[in-house]
């Protein structure tokens, strides 16, 4: 059952968008998720590429039929979790406190995923 919308005046969310709390945390959020996402495009473009174009290296032998590029596709989905959890982690400590604290401040009842969820 999902709860009801909340509804604030127009004031009351702009108030929050020029809070300095606000600014640092999205400020925060973006610290970490700009970069992030920079390099894991670049890895994925360097993966793509060197498979298009460099198919005598990619196919290089690593260990019996393992070759380079099955590394590389591997080392992909293991950077997307060691990404998804690094995430999580730094979430955990720098985002959710603060956001937590500016609902507290301002009396905003936003229900966070996983409170929704219980």
């Amino acid at each position: 059952m999902d709860s009801p919308p909340i509804t604030t005046s127009p004031t009351e969310v702009q108030l929050i968008d020029d809070s300095e709390e606000f600014r640092s945390l999205r400020r925060s959020f973006r610290n970490f998720a700009f970069p992030v996402t920079i390099a894991f495009v670049l890895w994925y473009l360097l993966y793509v590429l060197l498979s298009c174009y460099a198919p005598g290296l990619m196919g290089t032998k690593v260990a019996g039929h393992v070759n380079l590029a099955m590394v590389f596709g591997l080392l992909q989905f293991a950077s997307t979790f060691a990404i998804a959890a690094w995430y999580a982690r730094y979430a955990d400590r720098r985002i959710d406190p603060p956001a937590a604290a500016i609902r507290e401040a301002y009396g905003a009842v936003v229900h966070a995923p996983r409170e929704a969820a219980e």
